[in-house]
């Protein structure tokens, strides 16, 4: 089912702060010395909070649909040596409840610049423009995913609608920030069977995910 979004009612933004990057560790110690002898104290062991995957509230803010296939304008934001810089491109978005997505960016003209998918727990970035392609688990990446600070995930909707027509995601700390708006969206209907399937094509280089994080964090 096609759901066109064509009244320009006032919008609510609702606004998911992703928290679970940042550790914070306490530990207190007390020395009770007042005419007692000194004791030798136990280390305090505080063990390490699991991070939170780092895709699962991007998930959350379509988990109200089985499926949903959707054209997208993609604009990123970023710095560079001190100059902030955009891309605007094309793209398609497609989810399968409960934890399937991809995202295909395209230049305005109609040429691939990538395709993400995330599919249980996996992650595969392919850019065919330099012939690589990234793939690797998310959950063995916690520690270099909690170097990037906080993520703000961000979806507007139209006043009475479950849809959002637009999701944005930022990295304050790395002055980052995408903004995907959803167009032309087609809610619960089959999509083709291929759309989360992954191959790789002839002459791509492929390397661990985890280069690229390390990469982009530097």
């Amino acid at each position: 089912m096609n759901t066109p979004v064509t009244c320009k009612s006032k919008k609510t933004l609702f606004i998911v702060r992703k928290r679970g990057y940042l550790l914070f560790g306490f530990l207190l110690v007390g020395l009770l010395l007042t005419g007692c002898p000194k004791k030798i104290l136990k280390p305090v062991v505080i063990e390490k909070p699991l991070v939170e995957n780092p895709i699962a509230k991007l998930l959350e803010t379509l988990s109200f649909a089985e499926t949903l296939q959707a054209k997208a304008s993609i604009r990123i934001d970023f710095v560079r040596n001190d100059q902030e810089m955009n891309f605007l491109l094309n793209g398609m978005v497609l989810y399968q409840k409960p934890d399937r997505f991809r995202l295909l960016g395209y230049h305005p003209f109609g040429m691939g610049l990538f395709d993400a998918l995330y599919r249980n727990g996996e992650f595969f970035l392919l850019i065919p423009l330099q012939k690589r392609a990234y793939t690797g688990e998310v959950s063995q990446f916690e520690d270099l995913i909690e170097k990037v600070g906080p993520i703000d995930v961000f979806s507007e909707k139209i006043e009475g609608s479950e849809i959002p027509d637009r999701i944005r995601i930022e990295i304050p700390e790395k002055k980052i920030r995408v903004d995907i708006k959803l167009k032309e969206t087609s809610l619960n209907s089959s999509l083709p069977e291929d759309a989360f399937d992954w191959s790789i094509p002839e002459g791509v280089d492929v390397r661990p995910f985890d280069q690229l994080l390390r990469k982009k964090l530097r």
